[in-house]
């Protein structure tokens, strides 16, 4: 062992309180810190999983339009392709006529994993002499499979009855609670062309209300012939191998066939920049307690050099160079933020932990039954990094200052 390494552990050890007082301030930020970004991060995580898992990646619907023809199709090498001109003083043209050309054309996208057509429309559920309006989703259930995970929203019910039966009809259990639905019950869905009596295959929830209060699903065909429309008119649901990458896969998805490609970021970016702002409030709020503990420390540190600068001259006289005496100041820095990081993380998993399995009923924009959590490594690594940068500093100027010392001039003033 150096002996600049140990004066430190005399020093550290000859202050206990003061020190302990230091290592308490960077144990506290530094689970604070692991504590608050695993949460927000964590309530995060469970809404894009809630929206990915109803709303896909990516969704392909209107088509652009403007006075003069601006969607050329084309094909080379046996691929379809299509070529999209000026877009300024565009309309929208609502749906998807020919689906089929599109999904072809996505076959340039190997980022793209699932594809799924449905028809949106609005209905009436009537049951029990009770009804309301509902948003109806028409699809095939194999490819929807695909591009969300209704398999698992599924409470009541299975996905294999509902494939059997064209009539069968997964509905959100919301609506189930308000008109008293039960599984493998008749249920009357009225629409602007047709009426059918449909078979209640499976009752979903997907964790935000208002898809559980409004949607059902049916089998594309049977959606079709509710509102007359053979062909057109639908929207493409997207699975992308990489979700973060959907705004860049959009685009070019934009710009190839020259129909409004909406990203889930894009789609959900309000609440997006909500949980953002939260975690950077956290963020700072939880870097000033790190800071005021590198405060104390440095004040600490300060201090010593001041009450011992007779020893650093004694020390400075019998051949420590002007870097040994700061190194017995940064070795104390180190030794106090080694200590606080294994506390401070140990501190802050244990925290999380006990947090993440405290009851917590929430029902909105997602769903959840308790306090949810991330266990990101980045939210450690963070933590560690702002208390060895604050510990750093707060160590370093004092260091800096007692190498400075002069230990002739010392010697001579105390004689």
């Amino acid at each position: 062992m150096s002996p600049s390494l140990q004066l430190a552990l005399r020093y550290v050890f000859s202050r206990k309180r003061t020190m302990m007082m230091s290592l308490l301030g960077i144990v506290f930020g530094i689970a604070f810190f692991i504590v608050t970004q695993a949460q927000t991060s964590g309530f995060q995580k469970v809404f894009i999983d809630t929206i990915l898992g109803t709303s896909g990646a990516i969704r392909i619907s209107d088509r652009f339009q403007d006075n003069e023809s601006t969607i050329n199709k084309v094909s080379t090498d046996g691929k379809t392709h299509f070529i999209f001109k000026n877009r300024e003083n565009s309309r929208f043209i609502e749906g998807i006529d020919h689906p089929a050309e599109i999904i072809e054309s996505l076959s340039n996208f190997p980022s793209v994993i699932g594809i799924s057509e449905i028809l949106e429309t609005i209905g009436r559920l009537n049951s029990h002499s009770r009804g309301q309006s509902v948003q109806v989703h028409g699809l095939r259930i194999q490819d929807h499979i695909k591009v969300s995970n209704i398999e698992n929203q599924l409470i009541q019910g299975s996905i294999e009855n509902f494939e059997k039966d064209r009539m069968g009809i997964l509905i959100g259990y919301r609506i189930a609670q308000r008109l008293n639905i039960k599984l493998g019950e008749r249920v009357n869905l009225v629409g602007t062309k047709k009426n059918f009596q449909l078979r209640v295959s499976g009752i979903f929830e997907t964790g935000a209300s208002e898809i559980d209060k409004k949607r059902i699903y049916i089998d594309l065909s049977t959606a079709r012939s509710l509102i007359g429309k053979r062909f057109g008119g639908s929207i493409l649901q997207l699975a992308l191998s990489n979700v973060n990458n959907a705004p860049d896969v959009a685009k070019q998805i934009q710009e190839s066939i020259g129909h409004r490609t909406v990203s889930w970021q894009e789609r959900e970016k309000v609440w997006l920049d909500v949980f953002k702002a939260l975690r950077i409030s956290s963020a700072i709020t939880v870097s000033c307690i790190l800071l005021l503990s590198g405060l104390g420390m440095f004040n600490v540190f300060a201090i010593m050099v001041i009450e011992k600068t007779r020893d650093i001259a004694i020390l400075r006289s019998i051949g420590f160079s002007p870097r040994d005496v700061s190194s017995v100041f940064l070795w104390q820095g180190t030794i106090v933020l080694i200590a606080g990081i294994i506390l401070g993380v140990i501190s802050g998993a244990i925290v999380t932990y006990i947090i993440s399995q405290i009851p917590l009923s929430v029902r909105g924009i997602f769903s959840t039954d308790k306090f949810a959590v991330n266990w990101d490594i980045s939210h450690y690594l963070s933590a560690v990094l702002l208390a060895t940068l604050f510990v750093s500093v707060a160590s370093w100027i004092p260091a800096r200052r007692a190498s400075k010392i002069e230990p002739a001039k010392i010697i001579r003033e105390s004689i």
